[in-house]
């Protein structure tokens, strides 16, 4: 592992990053109760973000991402404190659910995408939608969130971008960034509406 990787990690860190790219059969997402979810993330430099060492973390990010399944997946969450987060809500995802929900939702498809080091600028009126989390496993609650964002970032190649999203992508985009910055949807959500998915479902 290079060195401009160890610089931005404590040992701790930077030993859970390494056997992460050693062992990619084997991501883990952990689970709310690790610091690494309660610590802001440290943001990348250009030459980090193109290092082996990033690119294969990205690449590993996507398939467990998809392999759980998800719409996002940030770098705290596989134990790395790095503002990177991977996102994207496929078609075969909503063909699940109603179009009814879909539509009070705003939800549609997401194309792949990364985003590093954004910077979030929120928008528009606060709406309420239980929301999950792959770090909170097997529980829901509703959240309010703001119905369109703003984002300024890079793209996993160091481009600059800006991203304006409403609807459910705007929800996935403020939930990942939270966790770039040690905060999870529990610190936002209306507490008499934690459940378990199996209580949610029956209810949906």
């Amino acid at each position: 592992m290079g060195k401009h990787i160890l610089t931005i990690h404590k040992a701790a860190d930077a030993g859970r990053f390494k056997s992460v790219l050693i062992d990619p059969i084997k991501l883990k997402i952990v689970q709310t109760g690790d610091p690494v979810l309660r610590e802001k993330a440290r943001p990348l430099t250009l030459e980090q973000l193109q290092s082996s060492e990033v690119r294969g973390l990205i690449q590993l990010m996507r398939e467990t991402m998809r392999d759980a399944p998800g719409v996002g997946l940030a770098a705290p969450q596989v134990g790395v404190g790095l503002q990177l987060a991977v996102i994207e809500d496929r078609a075969e995802l909503l063909e699940r659910m109603s179009p009814e929900l879909l539509a009070r939702q705003k939800r549609r498809p997401v194309p792949y995408h990364v985003i590093v080091n954004p910077q979030i600028t929120l928008t528009g009126e606060p709406i309420e939608f239980f929301e999950g989390c792959l770090s909170v496993s097997g529980f829901m609650a509703v959240v309010p969130r703001t119905e369109q964002v703003r984002v300024e970032c890079w793209n996993e190649r160091g481009e600059p971008q800006v991203i304006e999203a409403d609807g459910w992508y705007a929800r996935i985009l403020q939930h990942e960034i939270d966790h770039l910055h040690g905060t999870l949807y529990l610190d936002r959500m209306y507490t008499r509406t934690f459940m378990t998915e199996e209580h949610y479902r029956r209810g949906a």
